[in-house]
């Protein structure tokens, strides 16, 4: 499941940052991508994950079910009582809460957030949308500033924008994916408004209305981005590296989807590594 993080749009903890740090978000990372997998039904064949929370080898696909054993689970990580977490990620996570004094908030938003999808597979508003990534997106963010020991509010409202900006770009990239979980994260009133059908994205590939909707869109996670980016400029060091990664991510992957003209619906553009870097540099230099 961690060998996940070399995969995603940005560098979940990379080599240029302290052991400890490292060692704390990928934990953190474990806990989202277990979260996600058993919300998405991805988890391992077999029932070992259900085991592990301590249900019954045969609730493997229940997936509310393996949320709430997962929460319960996390109550045990804040807990001082025997005994401990069940899962191993779940053990995993207990001293990095404990070191940095993390709280369940950020935790919790992440499981409702996957809760939410059992029940909502349509937004009707850009603004239900945005509702959503607070649970589902902006949590992380949250803990990457406690694991650092530089939250504050003006670097919490920043973080939150980056990282509803990323969910966004993410949703984009994954338009044909998540149609395949009958799942549409563009809100309704845009596809009305830009004259986009659900078969329209169903199609092997995108018409006009079907790509102007994703350069919409792409411009609103692009403004989120430019409203966040100044969380970069307020931090030093090798955090201020890893939050323009993560910016730089983002920014990146719209270049990409651009450079597919806005046609998502043949699989997820993806940014080489080359445009990250170069991404990376110009983040840097904006906000240096």
């Amino acid at each position: 499941m961690l060998d996940q993080a070399a995969h995603e749009n940005f560098p979940v903890a990379p080599f240029f940052l302290p052991r400890a740090w490292r060692a704390d978000l990928m934990a953190v990372y474990g806990f989202a991508r277990l979260v996600d997998d058993i919300g998405d039904g991805d988890l391992a064949p077999g029932g070992a994950d259900a085991v592990l929370l301590g249900l019954d080898r045969a609730q493997f696909d229940d997936r509310p079910a393996l949320l709430d054993a997962l929460e319960a689970d996390l109550e045990r990580v804040f807990s001082d009582r025997a005994p401990g977490p069940k899962h191993p990620l779940m053990r995993r996570l207990g001293p990095t809460v404990r070191r940095c004094e993390l709280t369940p908030e950020p935790f919790l938003g992440l499981i409702e957030a996957n809760r939410q999808d059992q029940r909502v597979s349509r937004y009707a508003t850009y603004d239900d949308l945005v509702a959503y990534c607070e649970l589902s997106a902006n949590p992380v963010g949250r803990l990457v500033l406690g694991i650092t020991g530089t939250a504050s509010p003006e670097r919490i409202r920043r973080s939150d924008a980056v990282c509803t900006a990323l969910q966004i770009v993410e949703h984009i990239q994954d338009v044909a994916e998540d149609l395949g979980r009958d799942r549409i994260y563009l809100p309704a009133e845009d596809l009305k408004r830009f004259g986009v059908s659900e078969a329209d994205l169903a199609a092997p590939s995108g018409g006009a209305s079907v790509r102007a909707l994703i350069a919409y869109e792409a411009e609103r996670a692009r403004d989120l981005l430019d409203e966040g980016t100044a969380l970069v400029g307020s931090v030093h060091g090798r955090l201020k590296l890893l939050l323009a990664g993560f910016v730089a991510g983002g920014r990146a992957a719209l270049q990409a989807v651009a450079a597919a003209e806005h046609d998502v619906l043949p699989g997820p553009p993806k940014p080489t590594k080359l445009s990250l870097l170069r991404e990376v540099g110009a983040t840097l230099r904006r906000e240096g």
